[in-house]
């Protein structure tokens, strides 16, 4: 593959997210023998391989010659670093080199048509369409409380149940009582769409690196909720976050140019080995025959999301991914039939013994029956809603999560930032309940002098301890979910491994 760069500034994430949040977005994979010109961000026709690509969009049925209709590298123009970080043995395990991606930018439709031609191409060696990414939570509408709330928040974190010792919760408590139990001197990177890092229990983290922020409410709700489950302050007002003391960001997917891949990899170059980014999104997977639709995957299925997440993983930093709320198991052979446009060198990645991105998945539990008056089924059963299957590594609670945002706990009409909730669910609740007590062991593994977890031991030691998975009436230990973290546990395991060494 041979790039021309040119004059070629950074590529900056621009423009109104609602208008582009819910649009499909066609990805292109260059071919080993592709010989594209790039100049200001964008492939221009100065040689046959970009003159031919880029007439491939005016010849669709629905493109438009419109100026700002571009062909664009999809994680921006710093090949060069990628090419610096990406090492051998990454580029052998990866679907696609990082910089044979490349996305098409500034059309609302005819996407299909375009991703068609595009596949035409003998130098391309995929063009696929992706649908937009999703939130990960099962509850679709929350309405907040219409009661101003009081002068000072009561402390609300008596109803975090999933703060105490194992079984019922991941042990934070225990956690706290050690140095460095908090999260201090761990970093973590949060992937979605929106925040509110104004709320009362969040405005000591550090904000939205980059990407521009969704308006709908949401998106903000579900985002403030996520980083009030990890790292909410402990101040005795509102929520204890399992963390409280990590520093929690924020990339946002949309913006121009962005979607959840990019996002990923800005995320994994702000964070060091050792360090936390959690994916709080999933997404409509292949079809499946029997059911007579294409259910909720987690990202990782699409060749771009799955490339990144590897290239963030070999940086030795610690990926959590929700496992999606698709009802589905994800053994099922679905997800080994490769998606229109995938390039052939994809194969499935929840088969792990032929490929795997290093992450840790996580599904939905039940919480201990009678939290906030309501039983799920037995503790830590799995959810209806939650994929499973043997690539879930962890769960977490998938119900009555009290948290952040939403408003049906405290809310008030204008005050989102004294709004509390106890309605949290989904992959969505779980995943940063996992991500939460992996900060805590780093921080007191890093306190302690001793060696941090790496992606490869956290994934393990999730596995190996904990409160084990339980059945349910409608739900077997076999349709696999993990155990729920143990920070206790997990502490110990790292200890006695290091001394082993």
């Amino acid at each position: 593959m041979v790039f021309c760069v040119a004059n070629d500034p950074p590529h900056v994430a621009q423009g109104s997210a609602t208008a582009i949040e819910r649009q499909p977005q066609v990805v292109v994979v260059l071919g080993p023998r592709a010989d594209i010109v790039v100049r200001a961000g964008r492939v221009v026709p100065e040689n046959a391989h970009s003159s031919q690509l880029l007439a491939a969009l005016t010849a669709a049925p629905t493109a438009t010659s419109a100026s700002d209709v571009a062909v664009r590298p999809l994680f921006g123009p710093y090949r060069h670093r990628l090419a610096f970080r990406t090492t051998r043995a990454l580029a052998e395990r990866l679907i696609s080199p990082l910089d044979s991606y490349f996305t098409v930018t500034g059309i609302a439709e005819g996407q299909d048509s375009i991703a068609d031609g595009l596949r035409n191409l003998d130098f391309i060696a995929g063009a696929y369409v992706k649908p937009p990414a999703e939130l990960p939570i099962n509850v679709k509408q929350i309405t907040p409380r219409a009661e101003e709330p009081p002068e000072v928040t009561p402390d609300f974190s008596g109803r975090q149940l999933y703060l105490e010792a194992s079984p019922s919760g991941v042990d934070a408590r225990w956690a706290w009582t050690q140095e460095g139990g908090k999260g201090e001197g761990v970093n973590v990177v949060d992937v979605e769409g929106a925040w509110r890092f104004t709320h009362e229990n969040l405005n000591h983290h550090g904000g939205v690196i980059s990407g521009a922020q969704s308006s709908r409410l949401m998106w903000r709700n579900h985002g403030t909720a996520v980083l009030g489950v990890m790292g909410a302050n402990d101040n005795g007002v509102g929520v204890a976050g399992i963390a409280p003391r990590a520093v929690h960001r924020a990339i946002a997917i949309f913006g121009d140019g962005m979607n959840s891949a990019v996002a990923i990899r800005q995320a994994a170059d702000a964070l060091s080995a050792g360090d936390i980014l959690l994916i709080e999104l999933h997404r409509p997977g292949p079809y499946i025959e029997e059911i007579g639709k294409s259910p909720y995957a987690p990202v990782e299925w699409w060749p771009d999301d799955f490339d990144v997440i590897m290239y963030a993983v070999s940086r030795g930093i610690i990926v959590v991914e929700a496992g999606g709320n698709g009802y589905q198991d994800l053994d099922n052979p679905a997800y080994s039939r490769s998606a229109l446009g995938f390039p052939p060198t994809w194969s499935n990645p929840f088969d792990r013994g032929k490929r795997d991105s290093g992450a840790i998945l996580v599904g939905a539990g039940a919480p201990p029956p009678g939290v906030h008056g309501r039983d799920w089924g037995p503790d830590r059963s799995r959810r209806d809603f939650s994929n499973f299957g043997s690539s879930l590594d962890a769960q977490g609670w998938g119900e009555e999560v009290t948290t952040c945002g939403f408003g049906d706990l405290q809310g008030g009409p204008g005050g989102e930032d004294y709004w509390y909730t106890d309605k949290f669910d989904g992959t969505s609740s779980a995943a940063p309940m996992v991500a939460g007590a992996l900060t805590c062991v780093q921080g007191i593994l890093r306190a302690g002098g001793q060696r941090l977890l790496t992606p490869t031991t956290a994934r393990q030691y999730l596995r190996d301890t904990g409160a084990p998975q339980q059945a349910a009436p409608d739900a077997s230990v076999s349709q696999r979910i993990g155990a729920r973290p143990d920070i206790r546990a997990l502490v110990s395991r790292a200890r006695s491994e290091s001394l082993s060494r």
